[in-house]
């Protein structure tokens, strides 16, 4: 039985490969038909273009499930010298302990709009005043 499935195309890896600096990842969760875990690994290019580099379905969202993936993401850089720089997630504990575990020589960044979510969140409870915080455009 299949229960963690990884898979990129080819010319993924090259570009991978060449652009090896900044990467995001980020799941969904349950919103497909067999409500597994959507992994999806992204690249960054010199100029600012992204690309697909993989996805992973995942049983689970537990640490191992994410290690499994990780290390296959991780088997797709030729060189040791040649991984990721940056990794950019929101901010899943499960995917933070497991990016320790794989590529403990990267730096982990958190997502800009997660922040920018987080932020807005604390602001309203501390002030109250929810339609301050909405926006229009």
């Amino acid at each position: 039985m299949v229960r963690d499935l990884f898979w990129c195309h080819p010319d993924a890896v090259k570009l991978c490969n060449v652009c090896h600096l900044v990467f995001l990842i980020d799941s969904t969760y349950k919103t497909n038909r067999y409500k597994l875990l959507l992994l999806d690994f992204v690249g960054v290019t010199p100029t600012r273009m992204t690309f697909s580099v993989g996805f992973a379905y995942l049983e689970g969202e537990c640490v191992n499930n994410l290690v499994r993936a990780l290390e296959q993401f991780r088997g797709l850089f030729l060189r040791n010298n040649c991984l990721p720089i940056v990794i950019v997630i929101d901010r899943d504990l499960a995917l933070m302990n497991a990016l320790k575990i794989v590529f403990p020589e990267c730096t982990n960044l958190l997502c800009r709009f997660h922040i920018d979510k987080n932020v807005k969140a604390k602001c309203k409870s501390l002030i109250g005043q929810k339609n301050v915080w909405e926006c229009n455009g």
